[in-house]
């Protein structure tokens, strides 16, 4: 059986929790899309730890973890990552990468850099983690399969190739050094040597496992709002953050996913540039920053501060639809016990008249939110482990967005622990 966990909005939502909870009960943990330009934030027995391109299961010792072709592999960021766990006494995990994975170039990150200082102002809030050059080059269909890596004659020839084109780029557009062909083919076969031992065909490794009863947990980065198709446009990511790209990004055919857990915060937030509704500043936002997650909201990769805002039914609901979520994990929720009152967007009020359909962007950028308010409930529900003991109004909360969204919320995750979960029956599951 296959599964994903994936996110309904801007990413953040609490996906890495939720994905190492689930990965107890799952056999292989496959990242399907994205590179290490974001990150899940997990708490665990060996501690606080950000992961940025390992999957979320490589705590449990009977897990295999799978780089998936649709990843942007960062090979040596995977292995100080790798090295940055077993150092803390994290068992070193089993792993697998994908032969039809890419490789993010050194040239990449300079590029994405370079890029972001040529546009200044109207520049896309991006990491600078090399990932829009990254795919730019895969669909060009001039990028660095790992495979390749593994034909010297090949990779000698297109070094020398791919160096010829991005020179001239470096040269006459940025204006920065160009790329010495013989020092990054020796850094392409130092990338080799240290990938080799874990290159497979993870496609057949996961019709095998499949054939053999295994369950599958798919790990999606950022949420619906980042995706280049569906989300808000320019300002996403450069792959598909999407459940339905869980199948293309680790070589599955779509009908096996049968589960897909869709994670909503319990109020918003965002890294990066874009359209953001119900958006909060001031003292208002550095409130609830400083009290949301474990330790604050700041950016899993960048340490960036988040941009905060109230639920956004609109955008949440948007975001299951797109995600095709039969279970919504609703996360954080235990960081509003200090409102008298809690606001939500309910709908979006564009030029005079009131939508609750998430708009493209040039109209998303003229959206005032319309907000409801809930009463709080004014104390910590951490601890909490049955839904009918959390207080009156906080359940009020939960239910009044449930109805607002339309899908079964089934988890609610009262604190940053592995522990701090709650199952809910909902009115909504298989209705």
């Amino acid at each position: 059986m296959v599964k994903a966990v994936v996110g309904a909005n801007w990413g953040d939502e609490g996906k890495g929790k939720i994905t190492d909870m689930m990965a107890e009960k799952a056999d292989i943990i496959v990242r399907f899309q994205g590179g290490a330009n974001a990150g899940h934030t997990i708490v665990n027995n060996y501690g606080k730890f950000a992961l940025h391109t390992l999957p979320s299961g490589v705590f449990y010792g009977h897990t295999t973890n799978v780089i998936g072709n649709g990843v942007a592999l960062n090979i040596p960021v995977l292995f100080n990552e790798i090295k940055s766990i077993v150092d803390r006494k994290v068992p070193m995990p089993k792993l697998l990468v994908s032969d039809r994975a890419q490789i993010v170039m050194p040239y990449h990150i300079l590029f994405d850099q370079y890029e972001e200082e040529r546009l200044g102002g109207k520049s896309f809030g991006s990491t600078k983690s090399g990932i829009a050059p990254f795919y730019s080059d895969k669909f060009a269909k001039i990028g660095f399969q790992v495979s390749e890596l593994f034909d010297g004659e090949l990779l000698k020839e297109k070094v020398q190739r791919i160096c010829e084109l991005k020179n001239v780029l470096l040269e006459h557009l940025y204006h920065k050094p160009g790329i010495d062909p013989a020092q990054l083919l020796e850094t392409l076969q130092d990338y080799r040597d240290m990938v080799a031992p874990y290159v497979c065909d993870v496609s057949a490794f996961l019709d095998r496992a499949l054939k053999e009863g295994k369950t599958v947990l798919l790990e999606g980065q950022l949420g619906t709002l980042k995706d280049p198709d569906h989300g808000i446009y320019p300002m996403v990511t450069s792959s598909s953050t999407l459940a339905a790209y869980g199948a293309i990004g680790a070589g599955l055919p779509p009908y096996e996913i049968r589960e897909i857990v869709t994670v909503c915060k319990a109020y918003s937030s965002a890294v990066g540039a874009g359209a953001f509704v119900s958006e909060i500043f001031g003292e208002e936002a550095n409130e609830l920053r400083t009290r949301g997650g474990d330790g604050g909201e700041f950016g899993a990769t960048t340490g960036r501060p988040r941009r905060m805002g109230w639920f956004d039914c609109v955008a949440s609901r948007y975001g299951c639809r797109l995600q095709g979520a039969t279970d919504v994990a609703f996360t954080v929720l235990d960081v509003l016990g200090y409102l008298d009152e809690i606001p939500v967007c309910v709908g979006y009020e564009i030029d005079g008249e009131v939508t609750c359909d998430f708009p493209v962007t040039a109209r998303l950028e003229k959206a005032k939110p319309v907000l409801e308010k809930l009463p709080g409930w004014k104390c910590d529900i951490r601890g909490i482990r049955n839904y009918a003991d959390l207080p009156e109004n906080c359940r009020r909360y939960v239910e009044f967005i449930e109805e607002r969204i339309g899908y079964p919320i089934t988890m609610v995750s009262n604190g940053p622990g592995r522990e701090d979960i709650i199952y809910r029956e909902s009115p909504l599951k298989n209705a």
